[in-house]
């Protein structure tokens, strides 16, 4: 054997002897991309798929994107939407990596864009109360599916909104006699659309009391009238309907033609000492079925009332619920104390004795005589401003009792 071959053989020898070259390891391959499925709406979890990949023995890690940006901790194959993701899309990242560290990534297509929550609407808000005027009325909220955040009430007349009136307690007022009333509750809570409901409306807000006695009367003039007529007209009747006025009492007014059980009169203030001598044309009067209203006081008031900028029309109140109070069985009455309210019946126009002016009747006023019984609150001694009558003539036959102011 030559040196030549003894060296081949050697050669392939310490070749067989040397470590095989490792197998290239198989390629990573996603064969199905993953999928995020779920309602891209607030509150709601969203999931994403796996994919299905090759070869076997992949690890798999996840992450979030909101609008392409990485969602810090968002490291799972599920996320719940919060409020930093609504108005946004979301994508999911699927990693694969195989033992050797070698890695693919495959990114979700956008969800739509992330929307609020909806509240569900249980139990509709409810009203409670006595539906009379002064009373108070509370609302609830209703029941919601989600518990919200805060509550916010308006109070609506005749779906008009009340101003003012927003809080879940609302007091009724003279506005509202007559008209039926809502609340509105606006719910609010974080990734949720606001919404708003209406309650049912109640009954028709009644007076503060019930109709205990219907009575009747007519308008006529005496002397030359300048004063719009059919404005006299209307605003007589919007006092005796107010529910701060004669009608508290439970007296109800309604205007006819001719006669009824009492009549208005506008005159002119030279004719008002012709009804009685203890009438004056400075003032207006009450004489028997007479409710006389001195034109020159209707248009425009008196000294006193005008030196505190009081509104003319509450002065016409005042005159009208002072003249009908005598014609009702009350006398005029003083001052209850410095500061207070003046009795309806006081002669304000005169002399205020410390009190402030007042167009209404006091509660204490709240009555009226029928016959010889006086219907209503009953006066007592010791009330200055609930005292009857002494000298006046209940409702009725024409009384030979005047009354001037």
């Amino acid at each position: 054997m030559g040196v030549r071959t003894i060296a081949v053989s050697l050669a392939v020898v310490a070749a067989s002897l040397l470590p095989a070259p490792a197998r290239a390891a198989d390629p990573i391959v996603n064969t199905e991309p993953p999928v995020v499925s779920g309602e891209p709406t607030f509150g709601q979890f969203l999931e994403t798929s796996k994919g299905t990949w090759m070869p076997d023995g992949l690890t798999l890690t996840y992450s979030w994107e909101r609008d392409g940006r990485p969602i810090k901790d968002a490291t799972t194959r599920w996320h719940r939407l919060t409020v930093d993701d609504l108005g946004r899309t979301l994508t999911a990242t699927v990693t694969a990596t195989d033992a050797d560290g070698a890695s693919v990534s495959v990114t979700t297509e956008p969800t739509d864009t992330v929307r609020r929550a909806r509240f569900v609407l249980e139990k509709a808000p409810a009203i409670s109360g006595v539906t009379r005027y002064t009373r108070q009325l509370k609302a609830s909220a209703g029941s919601w599916s989600k518990k919200p955040a805060t509550v916010r009430y308006q109070w609506l007349r005749a779906g008009t909104k009340i101003k003012g009136a927003t809080k879940p307690a609302y007091r009724l007022g003279v506005k509202d006699v007559g008209r039926k009333v809502k609340v509105q509750v606006t719910v609010r809570r974080p990734g949720y659309v606001k919404r708003t409901v209406t309650s049912a409306a109640t009954r028709k807000i009644r007076h503060l009391v019930p109709v205990k006695r219907k009575v009747t009367y007519s308008v006529i003039t005496r002397g030359t009238i300048t004063a719009n007529l059919a404005e006299f007209k209307r605003q007589v009747q919007q006092t005796y309907d107010d529910p701060r006025g004669w009608r508290s009492a439970g007296v109800q007014f309604r205007r006819v033609r001719k006669g009824g059980t009492f009549t208005v009169v506008l005159a002119e203030a030279r004719t008002v000492p012709s009804f009685s001598p203890v009438c004056s044309a400075q003032w207006s009067c009450r004489v028997g079925r007479y409710v006389i209203i001195n034109q020159m006081r209707w248009l425009k008031a008196t000294p006193s009332w005008n030196s505190r900028n009081l509104p003319r029309r509450g002065y016409r109140h005042m005159v009208v619920d002072h003249e009908t109070g005598h014609w009702l069985g009350h006398g005029h009455l003083g001052c209850p104390g410095k500061g207070r309210l003046a009795p309806v019946m006081m002669q304000q126009s005169k002399d205020l004795a410390g009190c402030k002016h007042n167009p209404w009747p006091l509660k204490s006023e709240r009555w009226f005589r029928a016959g010889r019984e006086i219907v209503g609150r009953a006066p007592t001694a010791g009330d200055p401003t609930g005292r009857p009558a002494e000298r006046e003539a209940w409702p009725g036959p024409l009384s030979p009792w005047a009354v001037a102011g």
